[in-house]
């Protein structure tokens, strides 16, 4: 067996030519080399030296001393064979490594450390010096071998200013460099491998060893928030000054790191979000003490890995629009005094807001009418409509429910004087099945007693005189037509009185109607026509004379 001497001496001229910082990793024979989670294990063999097996383990020659020293070996030129000699991670050279696009939405730009444009799509890979950046409502989530993740919201620059693992151990050596927005970042545990995950901004760092935090450049200022694991914060190239848990946060400026300071809790609901049935998204939550607002994000998966949307809100009611139907996540959070964000409240919610339901037209508040007809806009789309009137806002007692009309409108005849409420949604045709969308708001509204004519009583004075039942301060528009479709008009009158005076008209058959005008403005429909005929004498619509002081009424009286 050629000696490992030989073997060590072989891989480094095979490696001479190739960068010292990536360099490819000696074809060690693995009876002699063990990989463990944050060092190596070498066993020595016959003619081994310190200062070769540093310069092709660890790629520096002078590391031979710091081996000695951990391994307590006196004189390397006499290393029994078969000594373990263990070499830690933190000697071990590195290798590249890449992130992946695993989630993204919106408007993404990335340049590579050469400059070039890079087109991102779900899967790029990309490399160590790309440049990232988030447009308007926008997203992107980056995956790490490790299963780290990074994400980015939008209006967000980041660096990828190291992305290297220690060879063979494959310990993550990873640096972030945040220039603009926010990064929130979900680190696999490093402990055990003494990896490294860093994000970098102008005034701090942010070291951890695997845990779940947000790091936000806001004006000036850096914004630490840790939700698990902690965080070591220091000034940009000074020792660290604090470490964060878990719930904890703090701020960093030009005169120093601010002390750490508990994280608002997590808001609750109010209401039940998780049926959104427009196509505003509103999530109402419970004020949280000294919150000075809200923020919003919503994702396609429950890790909050995919996010689609955001929002701030100044106000416990946040509303986000442009999506789609369909199952999300949203993830509210409590914004402190300081802007720091507070602890997360997740909820897994529905979509369903299409097709969208018509406008409503009649009837609104209320309706006199003795043949009730409900109406609302026509959709375009709509295959048909589902009409639902009830006694309750609930619509726990429905009392019409007709679900397949065609057209937008429906005749409901008589229904008992009471109050009422009815709402309409739009039925489509999608992929040949029947799709229903939600209910419009319900719209209440009172059936009150039909305006009525009463019989027409002759004036003394010959002119005809017309008295109704109305209510205090109704006003009233009465007409008299020469025909039942009132097309020919003989007058139109308004009152501000349940009685009109007219002029004893030419022979003939006339119809008269009443509508009423309530102080609130609502207006009535016309009263049923009355038929009048005026010939030899004036009789009613059900043919009874008309009276006066004399007795019957006469042609020419």
């Amino acid at each position: 067996m050629r000696s490992t001497f030989t073997k060590l001496a072989l891989l480094a001229l095979l490696s001479a030519s190739s960068s010292p910082l990536f360099a490819a990793p000696p074809a060690l024979d693995q009876d002699a080399l063990q990989v463990g989670a944050a060092t190596i294990t070498y066993r020595a063999q016959l003619g081994d030296t310190l200062s070769v097996i540093a310069d092709q383990l660890t790629g520096n020659k002078s590391n031979w001393a710091q081996l000695a020293k951990l391994n307590r070996i006196g004189n390397d030129r006499t290393i029994p064979i078969g000594t373990a000699i263990i070499i830690p991670v933190s000697l071990l050279p590195d290798d590249p490594s890449t992130a992946q696009v695993a989630a993204m939405s919106g408007n993404i730009d990335a340049t590579g450390a050469d400059g070039r444009a890079i087109d991102i799509s779900i899967g790029t890979t990309l490399t160590e010096g790309t440049i990232i950046n988030t447009g308007n409502n926008s997203f992107l989530t980056l995956s790490l071998p490790d299963q780290s993740h990074i994400a980015l919201p939008s209006n967000s620059q980041v660096k990828l200013s190291k992305l290297r693992t220690a060879r063979y151990t494959k310990s993550p050596r990873t640096e972030i460099t945040l220039l603009k927005g926010r990064v929130e970042s979900k680190v696999s545990p490093l402990e055990k491998n003494k990896g490294r995950f860093e994000v970098h901004s102008p005034l701090a760092v942010a070291g951890v060893r695997g845990t779940d935090f947000r790091v936000d450049l806001v004006d000036g200022r850096v914004l630490t928030e840790v939700l698990s694991g902690g965080v070591a914060v220091a000034k940009k190239d000074k020792p660290a000054a604090l470490t964060l848990h878990a719930g904890q946060g703090n701020i960093t400026n030009t005169k120093g790191i601010g002390k750490a300071v508990a994280l608002l809790p997590q808001p609750e609901f109010t209401g039940r979000p998780q049926l959104q049935e427009r196509p505003t998204l509103r999530f109402t939550v419970s004020p949280v003490g000294g919150a000075s607002g809200y923020r919003a994000q919503v994702a396609t998966d429950a890790n909050l890995g995919n996010i689609v949307s955001e929002a701030e809100s100044g106000t416990p009611d946040i509303k986000i629009n442009g999506l789609e139907d369909g199952k999300y996540f949203v993830r509210i959070t409590a914004l402190d005094q300081s802007g720091l964000q507070g602890k997360p409240l997740i909820a897994a919610f529905t979509l369903k807001a299409r097709p969208e339901p018509p406008f409503s037209i009649e009837p609104k508040n209320k309706s006199r009418s003795e043949n009730l007809v409900f109406i609302w806009a026509e959709v375009s789309n709509a295959q048909a409509y589902h009409l639902q009137v009830a006694s309750d806002a609930g619509f726990n007692h429905v009392v019409i429910d007709e679900a397949a009309l065609s057209a937008p409108q429906f005749t409901a005849g008589k229904l008992p004087l009471d109050a009422y409420y009815w709402r309409v949604a739009t039925i489509v045709d999608k992929a040949g099945v029947r799709d229903q969308g939600p209910y419009g708001d319900p719209q209440a509204f009172s059936l009150l007693q039909a305006l009525q004519i009463p019989k027409i009583a002759d004036a003394i004075d010959g002119d005809l005189s017309f008295r109704w039942t109305g209510e205090p301060e109704q006003k009233f528009v009465v007409e008299i037509g020469r025909d039942a479709a009132f097309s020919n008009l003989l007058l139109t009158q308004d009152t501000a009185t349940p009685e009109i005076n007219v002029p004893r008209p030419a022979s003939g058959t006339y119809y008269i109607r009443i509508k009423a005008i309530d102080p609130d403005g609502y207006v009535s429909p016309f009263s049923p026509a009355q038929k009048v005929y005026i010939g030899s004498r004036w009789v009613t619509s059900d043919g009874s004379p008309l009276r006066n002081s004399a007795g019957d009424t006469q042609t020419g009286y």
